[in-house]
């Protein structure tokens, strides 16, 4: 699965309404500037890339939309009939082409300040997925350990921190997991078991991320506790309120989110 995103630029386009209605935009002014330079409905059209019936109807929305002629057929005589711009047409293209001009240079010098928008491609993908797991972790894969049925997956998150996950091998297969493929790891806010940070025993839970308590919710049953792991990162425990009484967990404390390979699902940006 490739890994690379695509080269992402920051555009726009503006256009005229008139009572909730599109009076037009770059592509009929730009018939309304053809017309002006060449005087022929054909000349101009042909130029914009559009039809002769396709440029009378977009004239005759656009005179209807404005409430007033902005093209007007001329008369023929010694030079000849045609078709031209109204002063009121004129004018309509003079100012549209001098606030565009000021539109683009408007958009690339906030194009400028958007450097990094291919690089939060994934983050914006990542935000756009809804699920009921309570912790959400987007991450780069730095390993996979093959297995006869399941793989061993690690993803470094932003900060030091790394996930393990256990998936199936047709799984990391499938989703294309290998070294350097962005992915994002799910967690239950049920699996998660909470331990003072300094807390002298050995588990086999292979998921252990070190932080400070910085919120308690307590409940009737139930407390959630969010813990900051730094770098804007944070994960969400519930613990039953009797437990969470018992280890006096209190907004400051150290404490070590623990939670098994197994717990941990694994996603990419589809």
């Amino acid at each position: 699965m490739s890994t690379t995103t695509p080269p992402l630029s920051l555009e726009g386009a503006i256009w005229l309404s008139a009572d909730g209605e599109k009076l037009g935009g770059s592509a009929r002014m730009a018939l309304l500037a053809q017309l002006a330079q060449s005087g022929s409905i054909t000349q101009a059209a042909k130029a914009v890339g559009m039809s002769y019936k396709g440029a009378w109807d977009a004239i005759d929305t656009m005179n209807n939309l404005a409430g007033e002629p902005l093209v007007e057929r001329a008369a023929g005589g010694k030079g000849g009939g045609g078709t031209r711009l109204t002063p009121r047409g004129q004018q309509l293209v003079h100012n549209f082409q001098v606030i565009e001009q000021a539109h683009q240079a408007f958009v690339q010098q906030l194009a400028q300040q958007a450097q990094h928008l291919t690089q939060d491609y994934l983050l914006l993908k990542h935000l756009a997925v809804k699920t009921s797991a309570r912790n959400q972790f987007l991450g780069t894969v730095t390993e996979v350990k093959r297995g006869a049925v399941n793989d061993e997956v690690s993803l470094k998150l932003a900060s030091d921190h790394t996930l393990t996950a256990i998936v199936t091998h047709d799984s990391a297969l499938s989703l294309g997991l290998t070294p350097g493929v962005k992915a994002f790891a799910l967690v239950k806010s049920s699996s998660i078991i909470l331990m003072p940070a300094d807390t002298p025993v050995q588990l086999s839970a292979r998921n252990r991320l070190r932080g400070v308590v910085a919120r308690v919710q307590d409940g009737a049953v139930n407390t959630e506790v969010i813990i900051d792991l730094g770098e804007g990162l944070s994960v969400a425990a519930i613990v039953t309120s009797e437990s969470c009484q018992n280890l006096a967990i209190v907004v400051g404390q150290p404490m070590t989110a623990l939670f098994k390979a197994s717990s941990v699902i694994v996603g990419v940006p589809a």
